[in-house]
């Protein structure tokens, strides 16, 4: 009764005095909030981890550190950290449905940490992503090698630093759509992922759209929503 209660008071906005979450959003969008954690403190991201925990089955917060998952974890005690991808995260479901259709690609190991948020944000949207890593234009055999598994895919996620080729080479060799993410991998005039932006953005392959550098997180909602139209719209929410 009591949760119930809560729900209906929180039904559109909650507001915490330093932020006012969209409770709703999970049944606008398909998914809950997503904590965008660098920024804030670690007792704000306590407050408002919290707070969805308290209405939602599943949580997301990205760019967090180890601080942050810390003050989170006192108030959310099946909370998860992953280093590499800066996130945090709740399950409270782990067996629920996944689609399948979405291949997350990344040119080089550095280009992880990005690939990594994207992959934990597709994870949390509902899509069983395949991980294919390390198979940049330095060693082009690697990336034919997977050409036939990736002309199964639905929408292709490409995570490149450098001059950022491969989404182009890429989107040349399938038919599906790509989504490319500069990342801000390189040595001295890649500008902190400036050129592969630039370079992703004068593409001459069609078929690929470019999000901002090092953004993981948008290049995976953007894919989890192409591939829930495919599929027929959003796995159910609990």
């Amino acid at each position: 009764m009591e949760a119930g209660v809560r729900a209906l008071k929180c039904l559109n906005v909650e507001d915490l005095g330093f932020a006012r979450l969209d409770h709703h959003r999970e049944v606008r969008r398909g998914c809950a909030e997503v904590i965008y954690c660098d920024g804030k403190t670690p007792a704000q991201v306590a407050s408002i981890a919290a707070s969805v925990a308290a209405l939602h089955a599943r949580l997301l917060g990205t760019r967090a550190n180890a601080e942050h998952f810390a003050a989170a974890k006192a108030v959310v005690a099946d909370l998860q950290y992953d280093a590499t991808s800066r996130c945090i995260w709740l399950e409270r479901d782990v067996d629920r449905p996944r689609r399948k259709g979405v291949m997350l690609l990344a040119a080089g190991t550095s280009d992880l940490p990005v690939a990594e948020e994207a992959w934990r944000t597709l994870d949390f949207m509902g899509d069983q992503a395949e991980r294919i890593y390390d198979i940049g234009v330095a060693g082009l055999h690697r990336l034919l090698e997977v050409v036939p598994k990736l002309m199964s895919a639905n929408v292709v996620i490409v995570a490149a630093g450098m001059e950022g080729a491969l989404p182009s080479v890429v989107a040349g060799l399938i038919s599906a759509p790509v989504i490319a993410v500069p990342t801000s991998v390189g040595y001295g005039t890649s500008f902190g992922g400036l050129t592969a932006l630039l370079g992703m953005l004068n593409t001459c392959a069609a078929g690929i759209g470019v999000v901002n550098i090092d953004n993981g997180f948008g290049a995976a909602q953007l894919a989890s929503m192409i591939n829930q139209r495919i599929h027929g719209g959003p796995v159910a929410q609990k």
